[in-house]
């Protein structure tokens, strides 16, 4: 009798899902574990009421200046009345978490398997854990109703400008967005977005990104008071 193939760890189960051309019945078995963690997923989240993500890098530290910073967003966050959502790793998320979580806030975080195990941050009430970068993705946008980018490297990137491209499609709601760290942000989105206006490929007004520093001015810009 043949052995049955060893199963995928789970942390590996997107780069098996997006490995090319493959058996078809093996991509059913897949999609219906995407189907799954998108049923986790609603099912974990559906009754937070007004929420915010916030998105950041996971490798500033605690004493560093956006590190600070993004514990002080949580907190305005959380004093408005929102639950904050993040990524439920270390570094930015777990800085938004915690000031959320210390402000008597709702903290949530949508955490995700790695090769590399990534760690839940201490300071969520709720905490779920996903396979796939894309399920967690739609999770991060679908229940909030406005956004905080802080610092980070490709993966932010990927997040604020697919946020960007599905409000510019009007395949959600163009809910505000704040990119929070303006010495961080400030020359980058200068360059690209001059590039983008002067191509013609994106036209001025098409999206809100507000750029912000101030915790108060940033709930006031996503229009939470």
């Amino acid at each position: 009798m043949q052995d049955a193939p060893p199963k995928t760890p789970e942390s590996e189960r997107e780069r098996e899902l997006l490995c090319g051309a493959d058996d078809l019945l093996a991509d059913f078995d897949r999609g219906v574990t995407v189907f799954n963690e998108f049923v986790q997923g609603c099912r974990g989240l559906f009754d937070l009421g007004r929420s915010v993500t916030v998105f950041g890098s996971a490798r500033f530290t605690d004493g560093h200046r956006w590190y600070q910073l993004a514990r002080a967003i949580g907190a305005e966050l959380a004093r408005a009345g929102c639950t904050v959502i993040t990524g439920g790793g270390p570094g930015l998320m777990e800085a938004a978490n915690r000031g959320a979580q210390e402000a008597g806030g709702l903290s949530v975080g949508c955490n995700i398997r790695l090769p590399h195990e990534q760690q839940s941050n201490p300071y969520l009430d709720r905490v779920l854990t996903f396979d796939y970068f894309f399920v967690r993705k739609v999770m991060l946008l679908k229940y909030s109703s406005g956004f905080v980018f802080l610092p980070g490297g490709f993966g932010t990137l990927d997040e604020l400008f697919e946020t960007l491209t599905l409000m510019q499609t009007g395949k959600v709601e163009a809910f505000p967005c704040v990119a929070a760290g303006t010495a961080f942000w400030q020359p980058m989105l200068e360059v690209v977005m001059t590039q983008l206006y002067e191509a013609g490929t994106v036209a001025p007004g098409e999206v809100d990104l507000g750029l912000l520093d101030d915790p108060a001015e940033i709930v006031a810009h996503l229009r939470l008071v």
